[in-house]
């Protein structure tokens, strides 16, 4: 029980990560699950879903059905849709119910690749995990099963990995993010996963730098990295002065090979305001604010992320009880509007919505902070 939550809402689920992260690229996904669910990541998780569309699907999974473990209806009807779709790829997502059943996914896409000719994978999901689990391996698999070999670099080039709705919403951002890279003299390939197609990013591999703009976006860069040699760069480049400091990181990546960390040499500070979200938008957002406005704040990261994402100091906290204990010594928050609920009277309260939690209450209200962070 230590992880139900009283007052604040949970993050999307990782296969919701899974559809937002594969929405544009033409592929089929699939989550085995019973009829209905699919509305959660479809009205709450995706801001695409009414003017894009998507070959999104649910088996309309039965009790009888899971009962029997009938893994052959689930084969079937896949097949059946495919043969009259044509869809470059499927994916295939498990939720709470196979997990229970004990679903053997990677057979079954084996199976479902052998008949229809049309590469078929299986993303290791169960609805356990936040987007950031979910998204992240369907990324790496694109990785595995798309990029092509063999293939030339293009001087000064770069992927930028981890954009999706779930951190960046439908505004201004990606744009933003791009507008930054060419302004700065990189070429960009490819945008991991809006806004480029499939075919764009199979020659991911002739990028010199990768740009991880959040955590769904790590392990695809590792791959990348395993593949092809492809240094990375972990950063957002948000505020004038801080997308400088992403620029230099990424052109010290290109010279020397190593992957860098591009807000890791910001200082340490004690400071008494504190960002909630995703550990790379938030510490990201944290050096620039650090750096343009001198401002000393700390990230408290309610997702799972790895420990060398975050600066010493600041914490991971994925319960409600844990956020609220930490928050107590808080003079200052950022965070999404549902927090406020959760804050003590008195302490300043700054609204950066997060499409990840809130969902469509506040999408209006995201600001485009690659762009300015003046609205901190």
């Amino acid at each position: 029980m230590k992880q139900a939550s009283a007052f604040i809402s949970t993050y999307t689920a990782d296969v919701s990560g899974v559809c937002s992260a594969l929405y544009e690229l033409g592929g089929m996904t699939v989550m085995h699950d019973a009829s209905g669910c699919n509305s959660t990541y479809t009205t709450h998780d995706e801001p695409r879903w009414y003017d894009m569309e998507s070959m999104i699907y649910i088996t309309g999974l039965s009790e009888m059905e899971a009962i029997m473990g009938d893994d052959e209806k689930l084969i079937n009807d896949i097949v059946t849709a495919a043969n009259d779709l044509h869809p470059k790829f499927i994916a295939i997502a498990g939720t709470p119910i196979p997990m229970m059943m004990g679903t053997d996914f990677p057979a079954i896409a084996e199976v479902i690749e052998n008949e229809t000719g049309i590469p078929t994978f299986a993303i290791e999901t169960n609805g356990m995990h936040s987007y950031i689990c979910g998204a992240g391996q369907a990324l790496a698999e694109i990785v595995k099963r798309f990029t092509v070999d063999g293939i030339s670099k293009i001087t000064k080039s770069v992927n930028v990995l981890g954009a999706t709705p779930l951190d960046y919403s439908v505004n201004s951002s990606v744009d933003s993010i791009k507008m930054r890279l060419t302004e700065a003299g990189f070429q960009v390939l490819s945008v991991w996963a809006m806004g480029s197609t499939l075919e764009e990013m199979k020659q991911a591999g002739a990028a010199e730098v990768n740009l991880v703009v959040s955590s769904t976006g790590l392990l695809a860069a590792k791959e990348l990295q395993k593949k092809f040699g492809t240094p990375y760069v972990v950063g957002a480049p948000m505020g004038d002065k801080f997308a400088a400091v992403v620029m230099k990181a990424l052109d010290r990546a290109i010279n020397t090979g190593k992957s860098q960390i591009a807000y890791d040499k910001q200082a340490v500070c004690q400071g008494d305001t504190v960002i909630i979200g995703e550990s790379i938008y938030s510490e990201s957002l944290a050096a620039a604010l650090k750096i343009e406005k001198n401002m000393k704040v700390k990230v408290l990261c309610p997702l799972e992320t790895e420990t060398d994402l975050l600066l010493k100091g600041d914490v991971v906290a994925e319960d409600e009880d844990s956020i609220i204990t930490y928050l107590k010594s808080a003079k200052a928050v950022i965070a999404d509007p549902i927090y406020r609920t959760i804050i003590q009277s008195g302490t300043k309260f700054i609204s950066l919505p997060h499409e990840a939690f809130s969902g469509r209450i506040y999408r209006k209200d995201i600001p485009d902070l690659i762009k300015s962070i003046d609205i901190i």
